[in-house]
């Protein structure tokens, strides 16, 4: 007998820290009820920065600015980074030297779902920004990261050095923000509920069991007047 399918679409950007934690809290309460349903995730963009230039920019001066300053620098990436501890993750901030613009990590992502490795290539990107240091502004960067995950490396040059993609990115961040989305991580669970910022993994599974049982409830059935079995 087929299980239930839980359709989940995650928001998020690859430097975005709650979302790298919020991944693995997800990924632990899929894992928790891995039993009862199955899960389609697909991820979907979002630019923090997205007026940022091609090549990057200093990371820590320009989080420094955003966040008010440096000692505000500091508490705040190592506040995230002890809770990223709690979760397996290891925070690396003193190796990340560039703040990156996004946008061509995004049509990679896009790109890898069409051949069925997005969520590795998210999980390839976020360890390459938050624990490795890689600087994701530059295409031989991304190559790297994507040829890790088994996508071919010819093909992702060639891509990168296209601008297909660029419209698709576009349009999916507008399409978001039409329907109010503003921050990351945000979670649309069977195209119906939003769940805003990286819950715990027990809220994610509170979450999935109540839709379990009202995808049980309003499930398929024979109708007499639709004459459909």
């Amino acid at each position: 007998m087929s299980k239930p399918i839980i359709k989940v679409a995650v928001v998020s950007d690859v430097v975005c820290p709650w979302c790298y934690i919020g991944k693995r809290r997800l990924e632990n309460a899929v894992s928790s009820l891995s039993d009862k349903y199955d899960f389609e995730v697909a991820y979907y963009p979002f630019e923090l920065n997205p007026d940022l230039p091609l090549e990057g920019t200093d990371q820590k001066e320009y989080l420094s600015a955003k966040f008010g300053g440096e000692h505000e620098y500091e508490q705040k990436t190592n506040h995230v980074s002890q809770i990223a501890a709690t979760e397996g993750l290891e925070f690396n901030y003193n190796k990340q030297l560039v703040s990156p613009n996004t946008r061509n990590a995004h049509r990679l992502i896009l790109l890898a779902n069409e051949e069925g490795k997005q969520i590795a290539l998210v999980e390839a990107l976020f360890k390459a920004y938050f624990t490795d240091g890689v600087n994701l502004s530059k295409k031989e960067n991304l190559v790297d990261i994507a040829s890790s995950t088994g996508m071919d490396r010819e093909k992702v040059k060639d891509f990168l050095d296209s601008d297909t993609g660029l419209t698709e990115v576009a349009a999916a961040e507008t399409e978001l923000q039409r329907i109010g989305i503003s921050g990351v991580p945000f979670y649309i669970i069977n195209d119906k509920y939003g769940v805003s910022g990286a819950q715990p993994s027990h809220a994610f599974i509170e979450a999935f069991e109540n839709i379990g049982k009202e995808m049980v409830l309003a499930g398929e059935t024979c109708d007499v007047e639709a004459k459909n079995c």
